[in-house]
């Protein structure tokens, strides 16, 4: 089974035509279980290492070979769990993730700028939120519907800005190399800030696969939805079959 974890600000639904399409998928179906990431946030604090730990062993108790598909924030928690239980997954898709910060003042600084933005999660008019965390420019491209719905988890959403903010994670990048599975690293090729992460990171995998999609930003299973749909989709199927 393919396990799917949505981005920041989203929510399972955001990956449902992903899952059909891997449903449709040729020569055999793939089945994907679309898991919504607020539910982890939805009684206490919830640590990166401690997110990766509690996932695994969710998994392990439903799949003795799973594999992962993360995107954007998701992708950044995929990491984690890779790296937790590298003998459990099978393999991985990883979508216009971060590897994280090296910089200890670039993580302080990026740590303020999240803890505004669970501020605003929580306080501000959940329109204006909205609109003002869609107007951001690495954003920009695609704009994903129904967020409104989040209205009802605004907690765990400010939540995830403080204990899953990219400056409270560690640089993976030096652990990437002790990942044997394979992992495809997916980027829109205008994501440039992403693009150069992705090929630091393949370059230290010991077996990554760089996919750059063409004129596309950091919402690519939206923005180029069919292309995405067929990388994953014959990735997920070979690897599988490799099993």
């Amino acid at each position: 089974m393919i396990w799917s974890l949505h981005g920041a600000v989203g929510h399972e639904s955001d990956l449902r035509n992903f899952a059909n399409a891997m449903h449709e998928s040729a020569p055999a179906k793939l089945d994907v279980r679309r898991l919504k990431l607020w539910q982890y946030l939805a009684c206490c604090p919830m640590p990166l290492k401690k997110f990766a730990t509690q996932l695994s062993a969710d998994v392990a108790r439903m799949d003795n070979s799973p594999q992962l598909m993360g995107y954007s924030l998701g992708g950044r928690l995929a990491l984690h769990a890779l790296l937790d239980s590298p003998d459990l997954w099978q393999s991985a898709v990883i979508v216009s993730a971060h590897t994280g910060l090296s910089d200890p003042a670039a993580r302080l600084e990026r740590q303020k700028t999240d803890a505004e933005w669970a501020s605003k999660a929580l306080r501000s008019e959940w329109g204006e939120f909205l609109a003002e965390w869609q107007n951001q420019s690495v954003l920009a491209g695609v704009e994903l519907p129904d967020r409104y719905r989040l209205k009802a988890e605004r907690n765990e959403i400010a939540r995830s800005f403080m204990d899953w903010s990219l400056g409270a994670q560690d640089d993976l990048l030096e652990r990437l190399g002790d990942l044997q599975m394979p992992i495809l690293w997916v980027v829109g090729d205008r994501d440039e800030k992403f693009l150069r992460v992705a090929e630091k990171a393949c370059a230290a995998l010991p077996n990554g696969q760089l996919e750059i999609v063409a004129d596309c930003g950091h919402r690519v299973p939206w923005e180029q939805a069919e292309i995405f749909h067929k990388l994953a989709g014959d990735f997920f199927q070979t690897t599988k079959s490799q099993t």
